[in-house]
């Protein structure tokens, strides 16, 4: 009876997930929101909680995470991330102070201590790469010349995630100073070491686990990378971390064939996970938190866009490549709440996990819309202020029709001579530039004096 209920509850979600996913799919956007509200649901406090299978949930889930590394691993190799790191560090440095310290701040001014605090640090810096990979494609742009400006920026902070995870790890452990730089020295010294190996001997790993038959490779590689996570796991370095590894580690054929195989177990697991991750948030605690959710995710939406404006004008890109890159940054999913997963686990703050959802809930349905409208928003707002100036200096221009200036220069000549003269009585009358002088009666006829004005014409 109880494997009976086990087959029917985990069958559910499988089947929900998958008409969701369905969903999303007719509408282009990405179903990571609507699996997290599928676990609101199944969760404590939703319409349906599970019983028995939110063990096997679990399990489920924390092979999603690896399977996420793993996979992310798989699209680099040693010696792009070693190139991204030596030409690209300056725009991962302005990521990191422009997007993990307001998470930070606003952590430490919600009261949740310095703990949280690197926390949702490392939720609001994390960009998603899945969701920005899909976007890219849906709007067709990854050949457009600020796309790798976009993904050099996604590649650092994968790579900041193996110095990052081990950092969180330590301190959700409570483990002392002494300690926790002792398991960030290992990580340090693991992560350097594998890509030492991968850089000199990417090759024969590959031949290694290469094999033809797909079914062998699948084992190879999977087995591999548990195995790698689970003493990873053991050295608090995170399995999280071991698997991204692996993943860098497998290169060339070996690396197509893994992620051809290992991409539709990805997806299941993953969607398992947020599942497992809406199953531990009460939906009842999201109200309280969703201002500031909501206001921090504004703050980030932009600072992500200053993020991508400055690195794409630091590459050289236009002005349009350059809303275009930031805009593209914005979504935040699979890995933000991979890290606000690891403190609701260890029970650092109880309002941590509603407001990650919240956060991610928000991000992750804004970002689609700001990749498309990023741009021409950017475009009509400068084109308008643009118009300002430009209607000021014609206002300008078209003033001195109205206000005459008057010349330098000598006094304009007149031709007609001197001031008329009126003499009493009967006598000469002559009016300038009247012609001919009319006699009124008898008299002299007055001549201009030598020098006169008529002189001089």
């Amino acid at each position: 009876m109880h494997s009976a209920v086990f087959l029917i509850e985990f069958g559910a979600i499988i089947l929900g997930l998958g008409l969701l996913g369905r969903l999303a799919g007719r509408f282009s956007f990405s179903p990571i929101p609507l699996y997290l509200l599928a676990g609101l649901a199944f969760g404590k406090g939703g319409l349906l909680p599970l019983g028995t299978s939110e063990e096997f949930v679990a399990i489920g889930a924390e092979i999603g995470v690896i399977l996420l590394l793993l996979m992310l691993g798989l699209e680099y190799t040693a010696s792009d991330l070693v190139s991204n790191l030596k030409t690209q560090y300056p725009a991962g440095l302005v990521d990191f102070a422009l997007n993990a310290l307001p998470g930070a701040a606003a952590a430490l001014l919600l009261g949740w201590g310095p703990v949280a605090a690197v926390v949702l640090a490392g939720v609001t810096w994390i960009s998603s790469s899945g969701v920005i990979a899909k976007v890219l494609g849906d709007l067709g742009r990854l050949g457009n010349r600020e796309t790798p400006v976009i993904l050099s920026i996604l590649v650092l902070e994968d790579l900041a995630m193996a110095v990052y995870l081990p950092i969180i790890t330590a301190l959700l452990a409570g483990v002392g100073l002494a300690a926790g730089s002792a398991t960030l020295a290992i990580a340090l010294g693991v992560a350097g070491a594998v890509l030492f190996v991968a850089v000199r001997y990417g090759r024969l790993i590959s031949r290694f686990v290469s094999s033809d038959d797909p079914e062998k490779l699948l084992l190879v590689v999977l087995g591999l990378t548990l195995l790698v996570a689970g003493v990873a796991q053991q050295l608090q370095v995170s399995a999280a971390v071991g698997a991204f590894l692996v993943g860098i580690a497998l290169s060339g054929e070996v690396a197509d064939g893994a992620h051809a195989l290992l991409s539709p177990l990805r997806d299941l697991f993953a969607a398992v996970f947020f599942v497992f991750f809406g199953l531990h948030t009460d939906p009842a605690s999201i109200p309280p938190v969703l201002l500031p959710a909501f206001a921090l995710a504004v703050v980030t939406a932009l600072t992500k866009i200053a993020t991508g404006h400055w690195a794409a004008r630091r590459a050289g890109i236009g002005v349009k490549g350059r809303w275009r890159a930031g805009g593209t940054l914005v979504a935040r999913g699979e890995f933000s709440i991979v890290i606000a997963g690891l403190a609701v686990t260890a029970g650092v703050q109880p309002q941590l996990g509603p407001f990650a959802t919240a956060y991610v809930l928000i991000l992750v349905v804004i970002g689609p819309l700001t990749a498309r409208y990023t741009e021409p928003i950017a475009a009509y707002l400068l084109r308008g202020r643009r118009r300002k100036p430009q209607a000021s200096e014609d206002a300008s221009v078209r003033e001195p029709e109205t206000t005459p200036v008057r010349e330098s220069g000598p006094e304009p000549v007149r031709e007609s001579g001197p001031e008329p003269v009126r003499e009493s009585g009967a006598g000469l009358v002559h009016e300038a530039g009247s012609g001919p002088v009319r006699e009124a009666g008898s008299g002299p006829v007055r001549v201009p004096e030598p020098g006169s004005a008529s002189d001089r014409v």
